[in-house]
């Protein structure tokens, strides 16, 4: 059994779906879709950068969805791999939107001008460099929240239980700072993170009711798979309990440990992380060793799926070049003619 992964903010990077977007007609208008949705050149931020603008959080999250959500139809179109026979769809964060635009509970437009909304008013619901947000290394969720709970010093909030040993506390700079000192005290490891906001945090108050608006507006479908919450670490396929915790999500903790062991005890032992980067896979790797972890996040790495319709294609020609010439076996240069059949992609750019 399997499960798909959406990454979340963190995973963005300059010249994500680069390759994607070269070889493949549909996916540039996908892109074009999203600049017209939006009303501003997301394509060109994501494809040229700089990347101080798509580390700005209102467009750092479209930007995310869109390359998710390319992969997906990619895969769809390119492959006989059916993801929707997965067991569950989960996304940390904004990836729970990425799940369920791909799981045909929200449309493609829904979601990327929810996720414009929802990055700007989180950016904006606390001044810039008031807030932020520590990575914690080598510690247990209990223990972190005792020494959160049993010090008036400061008060931070923990934002993301990622995985076995690496949980994320949000709060103000000041109240971070203090907190730092004292895991350093109790030989914890912190790293500031570079973000500009706390998020998953009652610091995003104004972002949540700005949120209950835009979602309350929003018509959600039954998903067609099974969609993990990041609010309670469990499956909901019901709209309006969906629509509820996504406006809860965004002042309440990512509870990523929790989705990934409860997928596992439900039987899933296979990972299929779909987007930007791999660092899901990562933190998965240490909650569970033993489970199958796939990346695919552009069309170099389909290859860790089964055959695409492609290749599938191109071999089939390849063996009908050598049987027109009356021979059993194809050889390489039958297989180059196959190729040549093709209307698109690099051999043909070269030969065509």
């Amino acid at each position: 059994m399997f499960s798909v992964l959406f990454p979340g903010q963190g995973s963005q990077s300059v010249g994500m779906g680069k390759i994607m977007y070269q070889n493949f007609d549909y996916v540039k208008s996908l892109f074009e879709k999203a600049d017209d949705i939006l009303q501003k050149p997301l394509s060109k931020i994501i494809l040229e950068g700089p990347k101080e603008l798509i580390d700005q959080t209102e467009n750092t999250q479209p930007a995310i969805f869109l390359i998710s959500y390319t992969i997906y139809e990619v895969i769809k179109k390119e492959t006989s791999f059916n993801l929707n026979e997965a067991s569950f769809f989960a996304g940390h964060s904004l990836g729970e939107y990425s799940a369920l635009a791909c799981s045909g509970s929200l449309t493609f437009e829904q979601t990327i001008k929810l996720l414009q909304s929802r990055g700007r008013s989180m950016q904006t619901a606390v001044p810039k460099g008031q807030g932020g947000m520590i990575a914690i290394l080598g510690a247990e969720i209990d223990k972190i929240n005792e020494i959160i709970n049993n010090n008036e010093q400061f008060k931070c909030y923990v934002a993301n239980d990622n995985s076995v040993g690496q949980i994320v506390v949000s709060g103000n700079v000041s109240d971070l700072n203090k907190l730092s000192e004292e895991l350093k005290k109790n030989k914890i490891k912190n790293i500031r993170l570079p973000v500009s906001a706390p998020f998953h945090c009652e610091l995003m108050r104004s972002a949540t009711e700005k949120m209950r608006v835009e979602l309350s507006n929003t018509e959600f479908k039954k998903p067609m798979v099974k969609i993990m919450s990041n609010v309670t670490a469990q499956y909901s396929n019901d709209p309006n309990q969906i629509k509820q915790l996504l406006i809860d999500q965004i002042e309440k903790p990512v509870r990523w440990r929790e989705i990934v062991i409860n997928m596992i005890n439900s039987k899933v032992d296979k990972f299929i992380e779909i987007g930007p980067g791999k660092i899901l896979s990562g933190l998965i790797k240490r909650i569970d060793s033993n489970v199958n972890l796939i990346q695919v996040n552009d069309i170099t790495t389909l290859g860790h799926l089964p055959l695409t319709r492609r290749a599938e294609r191109v071999l089939k020609n390849a063996y009908l070049e050598a049987s027109e010439r009356g021979l059993d076996v194809a050889g390489s240069e039958h297989l180059l003619l196959a190729f040549l059949r093709e209307k698109d992609g690099v051999v043909f750019d070269v030969f065509g």
